[in-house]
């Protein structure tokens, strides 16, 4: 993806220079807050991180201890260096100097004015990249099972492709101005470089974004672990979002819009995961079991320079999950939910103007 690039400007307030306007110390409750602004919140208490939304502008901020500096992040182009708004006992309070940071982005920034009938500046997800795991030399997990004499013999490569080629159907007629790219659709095997290079090297305009989804299906030497799971990169990983060129043309404040941009794919990250979960519950309820959102350090979900999630459907060593998974009315419940998770984020997303750059 490419950052939006001459839109990024770089807004140092420090706490000094609201001094000057007698605020040190002051600090205001949500509601006051609100007021001030003129603007409504929205909260994500897992990452401690809300927006004002006022119109069509968005005010993006973190939570940090009484006193501390931190970044915000104004229309996906302004960061701003702010007192950052911190807990007492259970409130929120924000630092005068944070609600007149706000205040003056808000009434400074010009409106936003479509340019064509399907509005350019409008953020969207333009592409959606699916990754069957495995694949051709690589089976991934088999389970076998034997059933009334019969043996089943579950192999997790084609189980994946069989629910991603579905997948990919159904996004593909529900969004057809959107790139639905699949890193194999047979019995191939691309390597864990090239599945995120198809990611990375797909060409984005300014306004634009792209997530990744990487199915597959699980195995354990305990024969009763099951379930599904889905899994995101731990947020306190640390990696290079920009490329080359744009850490050369924002080299002082490039750290800066990476650690932004982290802040951003992982929160993005769960969020959809969230999505995928929840249909998941609604399709199966208790015939299959949810494990949860969990983080781990998957290459493909660490080297994606996007939002990215790993999907495991199933234990193929498991009796019961193995079962489900051979049952092709299984498989396309698996697809339905995997899209309606990607549908509801697709629309958050979008509705709201994520901010989502490379």
């Amino acid at each position: 993806m490419k950052i939006k690039s001459i839109l990024i400007l770089t807004i140092l307030i420090t706490l000094s220079s609201f001094q000057a306007f007698g605020q040190a110390g002051k600090s205001y409750s949500i509601d006051e807050t609100l007021k001030e602004l003129g603007a409504v919140i929205s909260w994500d208490p897992f990452f401690a991180s809300g927006v004002f939304n006022k119109g069509e502008k968005r005010f993006k901020f973190y939570s940090g201890l009484p006193g501390e500096q931190g970044f915000a992040l104004f229309d996906g182009r302004e960061v701003l260096t702010v007192p950052l708004p911190f807990f007492e006992g259970e409130a929120l309070r924000f630092p005068a100097a944070f609600v007149t940071a706000a205040k003056a982005s808000f009434s400074a920034a010009p409106p936003v004015l479509p340019t064509t009938p399907s509005d350019e500046n409008h953020f969207r997800i333009a592409a959606i990249i699916i990754d069957p795991g495995h694949g051709g030399k690589d089976p991934g997990a088999i389970g076998t099972h034997t059933i009334n004499g019969k043996t089943l013999k579950s192999v997790e490569k084609d189980i994946v492709l069989a629910v991603s080629k579905k997948l990919a159907v159904l996004l593909g007629a529900a969004y057809p101005g959107k790139k639905i790219l699949l890193t194999r659709t047979g019995d191939t095997y691309p390597s864990l470089e090239e599945r995120v290079n198809i990611a990375n090297t797909v060409p984005l305009k300014d306004n634009e974004a792209i997530i990744y989804i990487s199915i597959h299906a699980n195995a354990s030497l305990n024969k009763n672990a099951r379930g599904y799971e889905v899994w995101y990169l731990p947020p306190e990983t640390r990696r290079e979002l920009l490329d080359q060129n744009k850490q050369a043309e924002y080299a002082e404040i490039a750290h800066i819009i990476n650690d932004m941009l982290q802040f951003e794919f992982t929160s993005e990250s769960t969020r959809m995961g969230r999505f995928i979960l929840n249909r998941f519950q609604e399709s199966f309820g208790k015939r299959i079991p949810s494990r949860g959102l969990k983080a781990e350090n998957w290459y493909v979900v660490r080297n994606a320079r996007m939002p990215a999630i790993l999907v495991e459907l199933g234990f193929v060593s498991n009796l019961e999950d193995a079962r489900v998974m051979a049952d092709e009315t299984y498989l396309k419940l698996f697809s339905e939910a995997l899209y309606k998770g990607i549908v509801d984020f697709v629309g958050e997303f979008e509705q709201s103007g994520g901010y989502t750059a490379p």
